[in-house]
Order: structure tokens, then C-alpha cells, then sequence
């Protein structure tokens, strides 16, 4: 919510508001052309102000909470206000058709902004909600993927404790050979050592 906006939206009001009431005050004391000319601007007045009405609640739905409850208030009071001087100019003006018509278009122009308001919040609590699933769907995969990657971790593991099992038997085995080659050596040298004795003893 800008709040310079919804100030600005405020002051416009209050000037309305004034206006109605000076307006009210003189349709009292007049008859005739000048009279309908007067409760025409009336009307006028008080439907802007009604749209600025609407104007101001659609400001406060992103408003901080205590703000909000407290301007809530005050628009209340304001269109109780507005409904008061409609009803102040049914008893000073009763059986003017003018009044009636003025009247009549101006509720249904605020119903509308109104059904205009509920449609906007509508669209966007379906956008929002189509986020919503969409980061649902997004974080069901995150997990999916997750789990396959954890179960990849683990076969690698596996694989690898494999492996070093058969480093293991084959160090084993080379250790074995070695001194197999060592006792080998042992013997051969041995034998070369008889030989070498015997030999002399046939010369």
C-alpha cells in the first residue's frame, strides 16, 4: 500500500464531505432550477465520494494490520455518514425524480467497483493458489530426487566396500607370494651350496 496515496485519497474525501454538507445546508433554503442544480452537483459529489470510498479499501487490504482496523473504522462511519445525507435530501426533496435516479445510478455504480474488487481478489487467490501448487509440485521432486541420490550414495558405497574387500585378499595373496618366492630363494641357494661341495669331491 502507498501510503502518500491513501492520504491523498483521504483529503479528497474530507473535502467532499465538506462540500456535501454545505450543499446540504443550501438545498434548504432553495427552490426550483436552483435547487435541482444544487442536489445534481450533490449527487455528483456524493458519488465521487462513495468511489473514493471503495478506492480507500482497496488501499488498506495491503495495509499493516493495526492501520488497517483502525481506517476500516473510519470508512464505516464515513458511509454511514454518506447514507445519512442521502436520507437528509429524501426529507428536504421527497418526490424529486431527479434525486431518485441520481441516486439510484450512483449505488449501482459503487456495487459494481465492488463486484469489480471481489473479481481482482478472486483471480489473484487463484494465481496464488496455482503458485502454491506449483511449489508443492516443485518440492515433491526436490525430495524425489533426493531419495534417488541418497540410494545412488548408498550403492556406491556398497561397491566401493567391494572393492576394498577384494584389495584386501589381493594384498593377502601378494604377501603369500612373496614369501613363498622368499622360501624359494631360500631353497635354490641351498642347492647351489651342495652342488658346489659335491663337485670338487668327483674331480
Amino acid at each position: 500500500m502507498s501510503s502518500e496515496h491513501f492520504e491523498a485519497i483521504h483529503d479528497s474525501f474530507r473535502v467532499h464531505y465538506e462540500h456535501l454538507q454545505k450543499i446540504l445546508e443550501k438545498l434548504k433554503d432553495l427552490n426550483g432550477e436552483e435547487r435541482k442544480k444544487l442536489l445534481q452537483d450533490f449527487d455528483e459529489k456524493q458519488l465521487e465520494a462513495n468511489e473514493m470510498l471503495v478506492q480507500m479499501e482497496k488501499e488498506l487490504k495491503c495495509a499493516p494490520p493495526s492501520f488497517q482496523s483502525e481506517m476500516i473504522s473510519k470508512l464505516r462511519v464515513y458511509r454511514r455518514v454518506l447514507v445519512n445525507f442521502q436520507s437528509e435530501t429524501r426529507n428536504v426533496f421527497r418526490g424529486t425524480g431527479l434525486l431518485h435516479e441520481n441516486i439510484k445510478k450512483g449505488f449501482a455504480r459503487v456495487e459494481d467497483d465492488q463486484n469489480n474488487a471481489f473479481l481482482s481478489q478472486r483471480t489473484l487467490l487463484l494465481d496464488c493458489n496455482q503458485s502454491l501448487n506449483r511449489g508443492t509440485d516443485s518440492i515433491a521432486r526436490s525430495h524425489h530426487i533426493a531419495a534417488e541420490t541418497d540410494a545412488i550414495g548408498q550403492d556406491i558405497v556398497e561397491v566401493l566396500g567391494g572393492q576394498r574387500e577384494q584389495l584386501e585378499r589381493t594384498k593377502d595373496r601378494l604377501i603369500n607370494t612373496s614369501e613363498n618366492l622368499s622360501k624359494s630363494r631360500k631353497i635354490l641357494r641351498s642347492i647351489s651350496r651342495n652342488i658346489k661341495r659335491v663337485t670338487p669331491s668327483i674331480s
